[in-house]
């Protein structure tokens, strides 16, 4: 059974920092991309990071570039998301999820967390 737990969010002031986890199991993490997405009420659930399965690569979506870092250690089976310099339109709930084409490009990602919720107070 696949699970995928993340851990880390909850609140922060404007400007403030939190990394964000995300702990695997039950599947080959080092042939999965893993993403970091996240979701509002009312909205559509968008991607924030991506990497593939080596960590070579990374995606960012523009509202987050030089402020967010993703990162993975296949040792462990967990990813990691550096979140610096939080804005309150950073408030949402936050998943990771896992792709297995192992590739930023593809997006088919097929296993999903339960979330975590960030809270950035302004």
């Amino acid at each position: 059974q696949v699970r995928l737990v993340e851990s880390g969010g909850g609140l922060v002031q404007a400007g403030g920092s939190l990394r964000l986890s995300c702990a695997a199991s039950g599947l080959t993490f080092s042939g999965y991309a893993m993403g970091w997405f996240r979701q509002v009420p009312g909205k559509d659930r968008s991607l924030v990071a991506s990497i593939n399965w080596s960590g070579a690569y990374t995606y960012y979506a523009d509202s987050v570039k030089g402020r967010f870092t993703i990162s993975r250690d296949n040792a462990r089976s967990a990813v990691y998301l550096q979140m610096n310099s939080l804005k309150p339109e950073d408030t949402a709930v936050y998943y990771c999820a896992a792709d297995p084409s192992g590739s930023v490009s593809q997006r088919t990602y097929n296993y999903w967390g339960q979330g975590t919720q960030v809270t950035v107070s302004s």
